[in-house]
């Protein structure tokens, strides 16, 4: 089904090649001025330079052109040389009644659909998710479904931190703090618990406490350093308490996520992607990429059109340490093994920005995927607070992500409950209240967060995104509310919705109403095209 303002412009566009001039000035936009018109040409006014005629006469030619036309209700022609439409209700109602049936009311889906690979969330295990993690989480979650609806086949990579000096500095830990567990004893040959010898809170407490020691104590960050090395070499008890980490972590964090109804298709991470770090590693180096520096293995990646510096991508240190570039190159390698993606998208912080644009280079010059895969980076603007700071907890911490949701559960709780009062109680059960207030607190962070411009910082007002006014998720669920109390009113009459047909407007707002419904493709079209779901949020409301 086309867009609407596309058979528009193709209507318009015909006008202006049977008055005699270029189709290409036909292109259509909507009204900049909604009072006087629904739909406005500017073309008059270039095309007028170049066929020297007054721009009102050119628009008044193509105006005769679409006397007949059924597709408008009135063609004028403004000076200097504007051409406003309005539709007619009839055309506007056949093309409503058509997204009506079709399938995802006319938006089409990608001719080539492709397998793209997002990778988004991003934690690391063994600390809790913290505020700092929820964009990434709700704009990622809400970009894969955007590709879903076109067609492609989706898989969200949730990418886990579970590799390197942090996991050392936990078994570091753990083991001065309880020496006895097996998983320290070298002539154990037993089978370990399955019972993890920490819990998650415990395991939260434990990596601070050691990231703090290993600043002030010499001897424990050499034994944390030496733990990441012998885990990374295999040994067997340390890779046993890491998988009972990782266990405990991950059960964890499934539940955070599930309560923001986020959900990842695989639960890879940085130690998958050891595996493909040596094959990585002799690619670049058989198409003689990288070079030494300071005892560095790094890869140029400065081109002559960059109008700033970019710095060499390094992938080894001078004492044969990996970074995340070559964990995240390694990660392109085993993404293109087991996926052939036609895209991966990251979806970080844009201070993260830089990182991407060496790896993507790398990986281009490496060949690492073929040149037709796209290689995407979003970065994403901070959630701060009123005070236009990043958002803290009240004694100024990083403030823990499932404290930030229970807040808000709360407060639209007590929104609910107090309006529950003032309507001498609406009949609604304490559980019942809870549940909902779950829901709408939901739609009120998400909401919140994806009707502003991904790139861009925004203020996280809790006052302002639980407000049942104004453009809010609390306010667009109740809207629905609203609308489907109407159409229960309306079964209740023994009347039926399905199957109706839709006729022409017989008001005003009937016909803005079809207007805007009509626009639901192209919207959608521009969400996907721009990896925008703030549009979406815009024209939802």
């Amino acid at each position: 089904m086309n867009v609407l303002i596309d058979l528009i412009s193709r209507e318009v566009s015909g006008a202006f090649e049977k008055a005699g001039f270029d189709p290409a000035y036909g292109k259509v936009t909507l009204s900049n001025r909604p009072d006087l018109c629904e739909y406005q040409c500017n073309g008059a006014l270039p095309a007028a330079k170049v066929y020297h005629k007054a721009p009102i006469q050119i628009a008044n030619a193509v105006k005769e052109q679409l006397a007949s036309c059924k597709m408008f209700e009135s063609v004028e022609a403004v000076n200097p040389g504007f051409l406003n439409f309005k539709l007619s209700a009839e055309f506007l109602a056949s093309y409503v009644a058509e997204m009506n049936l079709v399938e995802h009311f006319g938006v089409q889906p990608e001719q080539n659909p492709r397998t793209i690979v997002v990778d988004y969330g991003g934690p690391n295990v063994a600390k809790p998710l913290h505020v700092g993690h929820l964009r990434s989480a709700i704009i990622g979650e809400s970009i894969k479904r955007i590709y879903r609806f076109f067609g492609n086949h989706v898989i969200g990579d949730i990418h886990l931190g579970d590799w390197g000096l942090q996991m050392g500095l936990i078994i570091a830990q753990v083991q001065s703090q309880r020496p006895e567990l097996c998983y320290f004893d070298p002539d154990y040959t037993g089978e370990y618990p399955e019972e993890a010898p920490f819990t998650i809170s415990e395991l939260e407490k434990i990596y601070p406490e050691a990231s703090a020691r290993s600043k002030v104590d010499a001897e424990f960050a050499e034994k944390a350093h030496n733990a990441t090395y012998l885990l990374q070499q295999g040994e067997r008890g340390y890779r046993a308490m890491w998988k009972q980490i990782m266990r405990v972590s991950v059960e964890d964090l499934k539940k955070n996520y599930e309560n923001l109804n986020v959900s990842f298709d695989v639960w890879l991470g940085e130690s998958d992607a050891q595996a493909y770090i040596p094959t990585m590693l002799k690619i670049v180096e058989d198409k003689h990429l990288a070079v030494e520096s300071d005892g560095a293995l790094v890869v140029p990646v400065q081109e002559e059109t960059d109008t700033k510096e970019i710095p060499p991508c390094i992938l080894l240190k001078s004492d044969g340490a990996t970074l995340y570039a070559t964990t995240d190159l390694a990660t392109i390698v085993q993404r293109q093994q087991d996926f052939h993606p036609g895209k991966i998208l990251y979806l970080t912080d844009k201070r993260q920005s830089l990182h991407f644009e060496q790896v993507f280079r790398v990986a281009r010059k490496a060949e690492l995927v073929p040149p037709q895969t796209e290689l995407s980076h979003i970065g994403f603007g901070t959630m701060n607070g009123k005070d236009g700071k990043p958002f803290k907890t009240r004694d100024g911490g990083v403030m823990r992500l499932e404290y930030l949701v229970s807040e808000i559960d709360n407060e639209m709780l007590k929104k609910i409950t107090e309006n529950q009062k003032s309507k001498e109680n609406l009949g609604i059960s304490e559980e019942e209240a809870k549940e909902t207030a779950k829901t709408v607190a939901l739609a009120a962070i998400k909401y919140g967060d994806l009707s502003n411009q991904a790139s861009k910082d925004y203020i996280f007002d809790i006052d302002r995104f639980t407000s049942f006014e104004g453009n809010t998720g609390p306010y667009i669920l109740y809207t629905i509310v609203r609308i489907k109390s109407i159409l229960h009113k309306y079964h209740d009459l023994g009347k039926s919705a399905e199957g109706a047909v839709i006729t022409s407007a017989h008001s005003e707002s009937e016909k803005n109403l079809m207007l805007e419904i009509s626009k639901f493709n192209a919207v959608i079209d521009g969400a996907f095209a721009d990896t925008a779901p703030h549009k979406i949020c815009s024209y939802i409301y």
